[in-house]
């Protein structure tokens, strides 16, 4: 490994350090562009989007809020730009403060400017992202998918040249095999990340898509997500299994246990009976939600 693939997890710092380029204070006048490794103002309207940019969903107050500051103490921070053929430039990283410019009015922009073939682009668009622009788990987990098929990497690999741990990366990946709707939620925050991971238990898309309905209606917690989807799969070990998932307890009777068995198939949830002293005792019946509530109550009631 050389080193600038052991530079990507420290950072885009790291990466132009090891560029061989050094910041100079020239600045070409009659070409309107600075020399490569040259920080300073470029015309915006000279520089063209990333196409690797792995960021897609931008906050529209948060670019008019920076926009605003933009306006009132210009752009302190340099976005990061690599040279093309005819006088053009590529956004490496910086692409919400370049928009923010362009909301503020202004015709240039101060910019760091570096070579890079499309490889490195898009590493150098991903690790700057990653770790300075907070994306969204879904942004995140596509940046890592197209690193890996263009690199034809495995995620140890990518775990390397990232410094990420791999159970991170695939954790990340895995939200990828979720619902179109319900990543559409997690780009928006509609549900967190943790909510996501325990969604990921369950195989059934109609099942899954209505504990994500679920979980937007009531506002269920990461644990109240989990204990829903603890419930369903129980049940559903109790159907293909019912008798070999449900040891007899030691407290019942054969009548009890047959009652509690015939019980549970009528409610279709799970019940438990438990005896304490005196011949008394508890009868437990467990729902996953308050549709799941109202259904038992229903047949309870004929």
């Amino acid at each position: 490994m050389n080193a600038k693939k052991r530079a990507l997890g420290r950072g885009l710092g790291a990466l132009l350090d090891n560029s061989g380029y050094e910041a100079q204070p020239t600045y070409d006048v009659e070409k309107d562009l600075l020399p490569v490794g040259t920080i300073g103002k470029v015309p915006i309207d000279i520089i063209e989007v990333n196409p690797y940019q792995p960021r897609t969903d931008f906050d529209d107050e948060a670019l008019k809020d920076l926009a605003a500051s933009i306006k009132e103490q210009g752009v302190i921070q340099p976005v990061t730009l690599r040279k093309l053929e005819e006088n053009k430039l590529q956004l490496i990283s910086g692409e919400r403060r370049l928009i923010a410019a362009r909301m503020a009015g202004l015709h240039d922009i101060p910019a760091y400017i570096v070579t890079a073939d499309d490889h490195s682009l898009l590493e150098m668009a991903i690790v700057e992202n990653i770790q300075r622009e907070n994306l969204n788990p879904i942004e995140i987990a596509l940046g890592y998918k197209q690193l890996i098929e263009d690199y034809k990497l495995t995620q140890e690999m990518l775990s390397e040249r990232l410094g990420k741990n791999r159970s991170s990366i695939a954790n990340y990946l895995r939200l990828l095999n979720l619902p179109g709707e319900i990543q559409i939620g997690l780009r928006r925050e509609l549900i967190s990340m943790g909510h996501a991971k325990a969604m990921l238990a369950v195989d059934d898309i109609p099942t899954l898509l209505d504990i994500y309905q679920d979980t937007l209606a009531q506002s269920l917690s990461v644990r109240e997500v989990e204990e829903v989807i603890k419930n369903i799969t129980s049940q559903e070990k109790q159907k293909k299994h019912p008798e070999k998932d449900k040891p007899a307890s030691k407290n019942l009777n054969t009548a009890q246990q047959a009652f509690q068995l015939k019980l549970e198939q009528i409610l279709d949830a799970p019940v438990k009976l438990k005896n304490s002293t005196g011949g008394k005792g508890t009868i437990t019946i467990s729902f996953h939600s308050k549709e799941d509530f109202e259904r038992i109550a229903r047949i309870l009631k004929k």
